[in-house]
């Protein structure tokens, strides 16, 4: 089933689409008068039914309300290490099919990759377009918001309000912290996790990141890459939150 998001509310139990919604409805899909697809808005989604199409507009009939609710029990934050090549949109595809709600991409001491001032505007844009893209397909209510890049000393700030921070790091031997630091997580908790990118984070920035309170931890015996450590990361807390909480 399709799924669309609209700002645009809801008018008389009816949502009314237009812009590239309805172009891809109408022209892309081909949909017909008595489709269902999903519209999701205010971070719920409505089961609705294609009722007209009229001069450019989509006129959507909502069926059911609130028909599903894909939101985890915490709220997500990733701060990637900025990867080489186009691994980002990579790990923004993965992060948000795993239940990411904000991904802000952290420049550190060893990340290779450089975003030059020109290209911040357009590449910004671009993610976000992948995460928007990433939600229509993983049915989510909501667009995660894609931030701009930014030094670790000014992503500091941010972490610091999350209510749990989690940094995977090769040298954390043993399993334990790992299990404590998910212990600590509660329903509704803002949850940070601070990936490295592909040369991991040097011991002065694992001390930098433990003086503000992060939970370093070990995702077991082998190095993962930057784009892996993300997902399995991302993937234990989204089990750790559907099954626990």
């Amino acid at each position: 089933m399709f799924n669309f998001f609209t700002k645009n509310p809801i008018v008389k139990d009816c949502y009314h689409i237009d812009g590239d919604d309805y172009n891809h409805i109408v022209n892309v899909l081909r949909m017909k008068i008595g489709e269902q697809f999903l519209i999701s808005s205010n971070n719920k989604s409505d089961l609705c039914v294609l009722e007209q199409i009229n001069n450019g507009v989509v006129v959507a009939k909502v069926i059911q309300s609130d028909y599903q609710n894909t939101n985890l029990p915490i709220d997500i934050t990733l701060f990637q290490g900025l990867p080489k090549s186009d691994k980002m949109e990579l790990i923004i595809k993965m992060s948000v099919e795993l239940g990411v709600n904000k991904i802000v991409p952290v420049e550190t001491s060893r990340c290779i990759a450089k975003i030059s001032d020109d290209k911040k505007g357009n590449k910004l844009l671009r993610l976000q377009a992948i995460a928007e893209s990433a939600s229509k397909q993983s049915k989510r209510n909501l667009i995660p918001q894609v931030c701009p890049a930014l030094t670790l000393k000014n992503a500091l700030s941010i972490m610091q309000e999350q209510d749990v921070l989690i940094v995977p790091y090769e040298n954390k031997e043993g399993m334990s912290a790992t299990t404590t630091t998910l212990s600590k997580i509660t329903k509704g908790a803002k949850v940070g996790v601070v990936i490295g990118p592909e040369g991991g984070f040097s011991p002065q920035e694992i001390e930098l990141l433990e003086s503000i309170g992060a939970n370093t931890i070990s995702l077991g015996k082998r190095i993962l890459r930057t784009e892996t450590a993300a997902v399995v990361a991302l993937s234990t807390l989204m089990i750790y939150a559907e099954s626990n909480l």
